[in-house]
């Protein structure tokens, strides 16, 4: 394999596959409003949060960890400020206190918190804006989670960062990513460069899932899953992925490894392919080229749909466990093309109407899908070209989807928001 490409593959997993505690829009609020504070010097007397559409949609009604149950952008506006470990970015919350955390209510009581639609077009924009004690700070982060573009201090402008929406926002290219050269990368790869960061993802996600069947988490979909359709491997892969987004949507304190900027991402790319290679009695290694595939499919096909939009990304996560199972039974490049193929033509209607309880839901619906699409291939049944979005090509069809999420599905977002927040509102 090109050794430029194979360097660009290993540190797209390095830069995608980091631990986050929470859902990662209001953690993305908590990091801007603790490196506001860190930038202000002080505690703030008012609070000013600017936010594009799609965070508002995503914050609105998830728990924030460590809030005693509390949801929305104030809160995790609030948490940030009080953790005040900015350089912890998306573990910013597990650095609060039970002190802190206790205190979360009465601060918001004291200190007014502004919540308005961000002025900028970003489909990605958090505007976090501290005063008190007679000076001012602002932040601002576009893009994705940790993307930090402005910061200032009195109107003095520290830190600056030339920002398009159109364009790579990562610091890899993302360009080089193929379902063909994915394939060649797990079979060839060094153990040694991709181990951290998937026994990382193993360890952290298993333990949410875990604990997602074994308490008491939002709707407790992987358990119901368990319990009304048995242990079957095939349900288990379900399950313990949905189980993960239960504990983590309901306000769960444990870290999760996310996968394109999602926490559920992460979860549903992992945790079916973690479950078969048990099943399968697989090596350690085998697993880890397995999740190699998963993550690279999933960050393929979400980096042409964007961050943030209307089409659920469990979606693409649900195919990246599909193309990962299928590489568990030995599958290549071909049937690996099908398997995502068959999952998209499945499930691409699926919509996001924000972070939630109903993810879980939606995460065991996009890993049916893959493997339903494995099990197409290894019976010699495949979507073909015309049939709806499908094109002949892989690539194709990825591109296709990638176009039905940033442009098709722009008004069904606005709708969608329309529903979640100015009806619910009268």
């Amino acid at each position: 394999m090109e050794d430029r490409i194979y360097r660009e593959y290993v540190e797209i997993l390095k830069e995608e596959l980091v631990p986050a505690m929470g859902c990662t829009e209001p953690i993305a609020i908590a990091y801007g409003a603790a490196l506001a504070k860190k930038t202000l010097g002080a505690m703030p007397e008012q609070i000013t949060v600017g936010a594009s559409a799609n965070i508002i949609k995503n914050v609105k009604s998830v728990v924030v960890p460590n809030t005693g149950g509390q949801r929305g952008i104030a809160a995790a506006a609030a948490a940030g400020i009080l953790s005040g470990a900015a350089d912890k970015k998306l573990e910013v919350l597990a650095a609060l206190t039970p002190e802190q955390a206790a205190g979360i209510g009465a601060f918001l009581e004291q200190v007014p918190v502004k919540v308005e639609p961000s002025d900028r077009e970003y489909v990605f924009d958090i505007q976090i804006r501290l005063e008190g004690e007679g000076h001012s700070a602002f932040v601002e982060i576009a893009g994705h989670h940790t993307n930090v573009i402005c910061v200032e201090r009195n109107g003095e402008v520290l830190e600056r960062q030339d920002y398009r929406e159109e364009g790579n926002k990562y610091r890899t290219d993302r360009s080089l990513l193929s379902v063909k050269q994915i394939v060649e990368f797990a079979g060839c790869v060094e153990i040694g460069d991709v181990k951290e960061v998937l026994d990382r993802q193993i360890a952290c996600n298993m333990a949410i899932a875990k604990e997602g069947l074994s308490g008491d988490w939002g709707a407790n979909i992987g358990s119901i899953l368990l319990r009304s359709y048995g242990n079957n491997v095939h349900n288990r892969a379900k399950a313990y992925a949905a189980a993960g987004s239960d504990g983590r949507m309901n306000g769960c304190e444990l870290p999760v490894v996310i996968n394109s900027g999602s926490g559920n991402q992460g979860l549903t790319a992992s945790l079916p392919v973690i479950i078969y290679a048990q099943e399968l009695g697989g090596s350690q290694e085998q697993l880890y080229r397995a999740l190699v595939v998963s993550n690279l499919i999933t960050i393929h096909l979400k980096t042409g749909i964007g961050p943030l939009s209307a089409y659920c990304g469990a979606t693409s996560a649900g195919c990246g466990a599909g193309a990962g199972v299928t590489y568990l039974y030995g599958g290549g490049e071909r049937e690996i093309a099908h398997t995502i193929v068959n999952a998209v033509a499945i499930n691409s209607g699926m919509i996001c109407d924000g972070a939630k309880a109903s993810c879980a839901a939606k995460i065991a619906s996009a890993v049916e899908a893959g493997l339903l699409g494995m099990q197409m291939q290894m019976h010699d049944s495949e979507f073909k070209g015309g049939d709806g979005i499908v094109e002949k090509g892989v690539e194709n069809t990825i591109r296709n989807v990638g176009q039905l999420a940033r442009e098709g599905m722009k008004e069904t977002d606005r709708t969608i928001i329309h529903i979640m927040t100015e009806k619910a509102s009268n």
